[in-house]
C-alpha cells in the first residue's frame, strides 16, 4: 500500500521502519528537514520537509494516489488537520494520533465528523495493555486473540521451577493442562520449539491457552495465581488516570504518588476514590511508609526511564509485588531486558503495534486473511491469527501431513468459540480462526505457511 506518515518522532520513526520491512511505500513528512532526511535514508522511504497539515506538501507526497495517511506528530490539533486534508484532497483512510483526555470524551463524534478510520490515544492503550497484565499476575506480557477467548502470555522460568530440564513433551504429559509454549527466548537466541526442546531457568516462554488454562498452568508449576487487590502507581500522568479507572471498576484498589501539587490536585478531583499522595516516589522512605511491601502490585510510570528501573529494582527487592516498568528508550533494550524489572512496556512500541493490526486489517480487502497480529522478542518473531476461507489449501488435512515452513508452530484453533490446542491429527475446517507462531516475516495468507 501506499502510506504516508505525518511525523517522524518515536512513533513515526518505528512505523517507519516496521511498515517499510512489510513492503509498503512509504513517504514521511516532518517539520525538521534534518531529522526527515535521517528517517528518508536511514529506511530508504521518500521524505518530504514541512508542515504536514499543509495541502501542498500532502499534494507533493502523494496524497491523490494514497491508500492511507498517518498522523502521529506532537499536536492533537495538527494531526486532525492532517487526517481532515487528506480526507479531502485524496479520499484516503486516516489515523490520528489524539492524546488530550478532552477530545478523547468525544473521539465517537470527531471520528464521524472528520472521517477517520482510527483514532489512537497512547495513554489509553498504554493504560489498557497494564491492565491486562495485572490480570494474569504471574505473566510479563499478555496479547489476545480470538476476541479475548485466547490469551498469548510471557512467563519467566524461575530458579527451582518444576519446568526446569524438563521437554515440551514431558511438561504436556505431567501437567495435562490445555497448554502450548509455542516460543522460547534465551539470550540473544529465539526458538520455536519441539516436543524434544528442554527448558532452563531464565528462559522467558510464550504460550498459547484459554484464560481458564491459563491460571490451572500457573497453578500446576506453584505460581500464585491470586487476584491482584491493591496497587501503587508512581507517576500521575495521563496513562495512570485511565489505568486507575480501569483497575478500580475490576475492584482493585490504587494509590498514586505525583511530584507535582498542582497534578495532584487534578487527580483528586478526577479520582475522588483513589489516595492521591503529592511527594517524590523515587523516596523509599515515602514508599514504604505508603505500604509498598504489602502492595499486589507496582507500576512504576513517570516520565524519566533511570528512575522507573531504579523504582522497580527496589520494588523486587522490598516486596512480592507484579512489577511494571515503563521505558522510553530503546537504546540499551538488551541491559534493559537483563534486568529482572518484571513487565517492560514501551509506550512506542504500543501504539505502532496497534496502527500495524489496523494496516494488516485494511490488507483484508485486498487479499490478506489476517485477523489479528502481534509481534514479540523485539520483533524477530510474530503471531498471527488468520481467518481459514473457502477455498484455502489446508482445510481438512491433518497437521502432521502439512507442508508446514520451517521455524513456524500452530498454536490453537478457534472453532465457533470452542477453543482447540491442536496436536498432529487435528485439521482445519473453514470459518476457523488459527493462531500461527513464526520467525518468517510477511504472511498475508493462511497459504502462506505452506512451504
Amino acid at each position: 500500500m501506499r502510506i504516508i506518515i505525518v511525523g517522524c518522532g518515536n512513533v513515526g520513526r518505528t512505523l517507519t521502519e516496521q511498515l517499510s520491512q512489510e513492503g509498503h511505500s512509504i513517504t514521511v513528512i516532518d517539520r525538521d528537514e534534518e531529522l526527515t532526511e535521517e528517517v528518508a535514508t536511514q529506511y530508504d522511504v521518500m521524505g518530504i520537509g514541512g508542515n504536514g497539515a499543509s495541502f501542498s506538501v500532502q499534494k507533493e507526497a502523494g496524497i491523490g494516489h494514497a491508500d492511507l495517511l498517518i498522523a502521529v506528530t506532537t499536536s492533537d490539533e495538527v494531526n486532525l488537520l492532517c487526517c481532515l486534508i487528506a480526507k479531502k484532497a485524496g479520499g484516503c483512510n486516516t489515523i490520528a494520533r489524539v492524546r488530550n483526555p478532552v477530545y478523547n470524551k468525544e473521539i465517537s463524534y470527531i471520528k464521524e465528523e472528520l472521517g477517520l478510520s482510527m483514532v489512537i490515544n497512547p495513554e489509553l492503550t498504554a493504560a489498557l495493555e497494564i491492565s491486562r497484565l495485572l490480570k494474569f499476575p504471574s505473566a510479563i506480557k499478555v496479547d489476545t486473540f480470538a476476541k479475548g477467548r485466547v490469551e498469548l502470555l510471557g512467563y519467566k522460568v524461575g530458579e527451582g521451577s518444576p519446568l526446569c530440564g524438563q521437554s515440551l513433551m514431558e511438561v504436556s504429559a505431567k501437567l495435562q493442562g490445555n497448554v502450548l509454549i509455542c516460543m522460547v527466548e534465551r539470550g540473544d537466541q529465539v526458538y520455536i520449539p519441539d516436543g524434544r526442546f528442554r527448558l532452563q531457568e531464565k528462559d522467558v516462554i510464550s504460550l498459547v491457552a484459554a484464560p481458564k488454562h491459563a491460571n490451572e498452568f500457573f497453578k500446576k508449576i506453584g505460581m500464585t495465581a491470586n487476584r491482584i487487590r491493591n496497587v501503587l502507581i508512581v507517576g500521575g500522568g495521563e496513562t495512570s488516570y485511565y489505568l486507575t479507572k480501569m483497575l478500580q471498576a475490576m475492584g482493585m484498589g490504587v494509590k498514586i504518588i505525583e511530584r507535582s501539587k498542582e497534578r495532584c490536585n487534578e487527580l483528586s478531583a478526577l479520582l475522588p476514590k483513589t489516595l492521591v499522595i503529592h511527594g517524590d516516589g523515587t523516596e523509599r522512605n515515602l514508599l514504604q511508609e505508603e505500604g509498598l511491601a504489602q502492595m499486589h502490585a507496582f507500576v512504576s510510570w513517570t516520565s524519566m526511564d533511570e528512575e522507573n528501573v531504579m523504582l522497580s529494582l527496589f520494588a523486587r527487592r522490598a516486596s512480592k509485588a507484579k512489577t511494571v516498568t515503563k521505558i522510553q528508550r530503546i537504546a540499551y533494550d538488551e541491559i534493559i531486558n537483563s534486568m529482572d524489572l518484571g513487565s517492560v512496556l514501551y509506550p512506542k512500541y504500543i501504539t505502532a503495534d496497534y496502527i500495524i493490526q489496523y494496516v494488516r486489517a485494511m490488507q483484508n480487502s485486498i487479499g490478506s486473511n489476517v485477523e489479528t497480529l502481534y509481534r514479540l522478542s523485539d520483533d524477530r518473531v510474530e503471531a498471527l491469527e488468520f481467518v481459514v476461507g473457502k477455498q484455502s489449501p489446508v482445510i481438512g488435512i491433518a497437521l502432521k501431513d502439512l507442508k508446514l515452513k520451517e521455524n513456524l508452530l500452530i498454536g490453537c484453533i478457534n472453532r465457533r468459540g470452542k477453543i482447540i490446542i491442536p496436536g498432529g491429527q487435528d485439521s482445519l475446517e473453514q470459518g476457523d480462526t488459527v493462531v500461527v507462531v513464526t520467525t518468517n516475516k510477511g504472511f498475508h495468507d493462511l497459504r502462506d505457511i505452506l512451504k
